[in-house]
């Protein structure tokens, strides 16, 4: 699949490994569940709108065993049940680092996460959000490229 505007891989292979290292180092020494780390994923996919993203991450979530329900809730997640702690305050985290510029709570959320989370696994999923922060930038300005993203 491709509908690419510019061929990011094949432009731009050095910085594209790079980001490629980080998500390696993110799936092999971040400390943080996978189930948890696709949620964020999936949440800040879903805020960016990239429907390539969000797919990929729901497949990802399905093939890891998380529940229906979790994965079909993400976008609601307040109203949902099938979210742990951890998972709330990654979730509401993702999405006040996704929507940076609005500057809403973002005090409030990060004692939440600093109340959840160690400060290695504060600053590790906030790496996962900027990641696919910057997945979701490059396949919705760039165009859509299969296999955006490493998953290990």
């Amino acid at each position: 699949m491709s509908n690419a505007r510019i061929r990011y891989w094949d432009v731009a292979p050095g910085g594209m490994a790079k980001l490629r290292e980080l998500e390696h180092y993110l799936n092999a020494e971040s400390g943080l569940d996978y189930v948890l780390r696709e949620l964020v994923k999936l949440r800040a996919s879903q805020l960016n709108g990239c429907d390539l993203c969000v797919r990929t991450h729901a497949e990802e979530l399905q093939k890891a065993g998380a529940s229906p329900e979790k994965i079909e809730d993400a976008a609601e997640w307040r109203n949902s049940s099938a979210y742990t702690l951890r998972e709330r305050a990654a979730l509401s985290w993702a999405e006040v680092i996704t929507n940076i510029q609005d500057g809403h709570a973002l005090e409030a959320v990060y004692r939440e996460m600093r109340a959840a989370f160690t400060e290695v696994e504060v600053v590790n999923l906030t790496l996962v959000i900027a990641t696919i922060n910057a997945w979701n930038r490059l396949a919705i300005a760039l165009g859509k490229q299969a296999g955006i993203e490493v998953q290990d």
